[in-house]
């Protein structure tokens, strides 16, 4: 058999999915490590009470600030409570946000956006002057301020974080639809008679969500991170329930004391899981940039 036949042979006897996964990772490794991170996380989150060994609620007055050892492997915090369990159910408060964060960002700027780069006129004033405004603000600032009047809950917090949100997924189709809407084929969809809402949504939609897609992970990342920090602050998510930066705050009480596991391993976590969404988010814009789907198809 010829050398080529064999490689041929070989090629065949790698699996379907194999061979997408390696072309892939060629293409974008981004995309793989962070899919990776995030699916680990997702697959904390959606089995943590089987995955923690104890209740992440409930205090123990005798084991209070234990260090870390065989049977308590993250060690327990000022109320007796695991740090371990805690941590593996703050995963799922950390997806609790950051995905309906992303799909009311999404569901509501994306329409705006478009509708406001093709038709332009008030909307798109009011559009630009909204975003200008907000750009002013430092998010934090403007998160800090809406949830502290709203009350310190996850369903506050994702609705005030979609809200800020969705000006930048607006901001972005509305630039992508400028940039479109004197092409050549809307163009000849307006002139065969396509109403304005099919032009819009079945033909400028496909190729002007391109950046509001790759931003998706990063914004997820953003929506976890702001969280954090209005946990940390005192504002976001209350104790005893297990969120990473409820846990950091705890901890950093400690870290001079020498109880440094208290705040280390949420820390960590939160750290990972960013990591992993900003991975993700690379990964997706090299997937999806037309230099490199060109060079791919070469």
């Amino acid at each position: 058999m010829s050398e080529a036949a064999l490689h041929s042979t070989k090629l065949a006897a790698v699996p379907l999915w194999l061979a997408r996964l390696r072309a892939l990772a060629r293409r974008s490794i981004n995309i793989i490590a962070g899919c990776t991170i995030l699916g680990f996380f997702a697959f904390v989150a959606i089995f943590a009470p089987f995955l923690a060994p104890f209740d992440p609620v409930r205090p123990d007055p005798e084991l209070v600030l234990r260090a870390p050892d065989a049977l308590r492997v993250f060690g327990t915090d000022i109320n007796g409570m695991d740090v371990y369990s805690r941590v593996i159910h703050g995963a799922r408060a950390a997806f609790l946000v950051a995905v309906p964060t992303v799909l009311i960002g999404l569901v509501l700027g994306v329409p705006i956006g478009l509708v406001a780069g093709y038709r332009g006129g008030l909307l798109d004033d009011f559009l630009i002057r909204f975003t200008d405004t907000l750009r002013v603000f430092p998010s934090i600032i403007l998160a800090l301020a809406i949830v502290a009047a709203l009350g310190p809950s996850i369903a506050n917090i994702v609705l005030t974080l979609g809200f800020l949100d969705l000006a930048v997924y607006a901001r972005l189709v509305r630039a992508e639809t400028l940039a479109l809407r004197s092409g050549g084929f809307v163009e000849s969809s307006v002139a065969v008679g396509n109403p304005p809402w099919r032009v819009m949504f079945v033909h400028i939609l496909p190729n002007a969500s391109r950046g509001a897609i790759t931003q998706m992970a990063v914004r997820g990342a953003w929506a976890i991170r702001i969280s954090a920090t209005l946990a940390f602050l005192g504002v976001g998510v209350q104790p005893p329930t297990p969120e990473w930066g409820v846990m950091i705050r705890q901890g950093a009480e400690f870290m001079v004391s020498g109880q440094w596991w208290v705040g280390v391993f949420p820390g960590l976590a939160l750290i990972l899981l960013v990591l992993g969404f900003n991975l993700a988010g690379d990964g997706l814009e090299d997937l999806l940039d037309p230099k490199n789907n060109a060079a791919g198809k070469r």
